[in-house]
């Protein structure tokens, strides 16, 4: 848990470099009294039980926005989901790390300076006692137009395999690690279409706030956020994937729990509790490209 805890907070470490890919601090509540709400899923493509999870999730629950790793293993089976199920609304998860201990992802491109010994991307992105400096890619001699020939190349796979890809986010939160790269970020963004960006809105982050060990501890956590959800909009981003062996066999020091910690995060997504509250409650489920349907831009 404290993995996931982690990853949520460089997440929004993000946000403070490029306010254009993750929510700005709350800027008030809408004044037409409608409660809106962002559900992210994210890390599509690093595994088949993250592909399936963020499918039913969509198809059955409550996410419509889901975050997919052009780098990830399962990507390619994930691209062919995503093309299915036109109605999700898809983001490119932009990824410089390769965290688990038990599975790894490398570039698309020759980056010498952005991987390992073994050619796979660096675990972390910041230095810590587990991994130390040296698997930290801040640490890092990074090359800047190395970053910039891998994420074009991230941005344009996914492109031609998901022609409705409509906007972009940051794993682990990389693009903190430099000004030089968070500007990189938000100008491919820009150059490529897929800036939007939140702080014309009044978004909000929406977080865990309750006991979350176990999945009916999920589900009544996130059943009772949703039950004192004030007017407004609003982002909840959490990890999808069903407990398997496929799950139970990924890890990193810190987070050993990850399978139940992300059937967790599906049961409460699609719990029957959870969309009758929604229903009841008339919360409008939306994704990122909605924000742009509100401010009448059309892409």
């Amino acid at each position: 848990m404290i993995g996931a805890m982690r990853e949520i907070i460089q997440t929004l470490t993000v946000g403070l470099a490029l306010g254009a890919l993750a929510f700005p601090t709350p800027l008030g509540a809408a004044d037409d009294g409608a409660i809106r709400l962002i559900v992210r899923g994210d890390d599509m493509g690093s595994s088949e039980s993250s592909n399936r999870a963020h499918v039913d999730c969509y198809n059955d629950g409550v996410m419509r926005t889901v975050e997919l790793m052009a780098v990830g293993p399962w990507f390619p089976e994930a691209t062919r989901l995503l093309r299915e199920n036109p109605g999700l609304d898809v983001g490119l998860h932009l990824a410089l790390t390769s965290e688990w201990d038990t599975v790894k992802w490398r570039p698309l491109t020759t980056a010498p300076s952005l991987v390992e010994e073994g050619g796979w991307f660096f675990p972390m992105i910041w230095p810590s006692e587990s991994y130390g400096k040296d698997r930290a890619l801040k640490e890092q001699p990074w090359k800047l137009e190395e970053i910039e020939r891998e994420l074009r190349a991230q941005i344009e796979l996914t492109r031609r395999a998901v022609p409705h890809l409509s906007h972009l986010s940051g794993h682990m939160g990389f693009a903190a690690i430099g000004e030089e790269v968070g500007g990189l970020v938000k100008r491919l963004a820009t150059e490529y279409g897929l800036d939007i960006d939140p702080q014309e809105h009044d978004v909000q982050w929406l977080r865990w706030d309750g006991p979350k060990e176990t999945p009916a501890e999920k589900v009544e956590t996130f059943a009772r956020m949703l039950e004192s959800l004030e007017p407004g909009t609003w982002v909840f981003v959490d990890h999808p994937a069903y407990d398997g062996p496929e799950m139970r066999a990924v890890h990193h020091v810190g987070y050993e729990d990850v399978a139940v910690d992300r059937q967790g995060v599906v049961e409460a997504w699609t719990s029957a509790k959870v969309k009758e509250i929604v229903a009841r409650r008339g919360i409008e489920l939306m994704g990122y490209r909605d924000l742009l349907k509100e401010q009448g831009v059309r892409r």
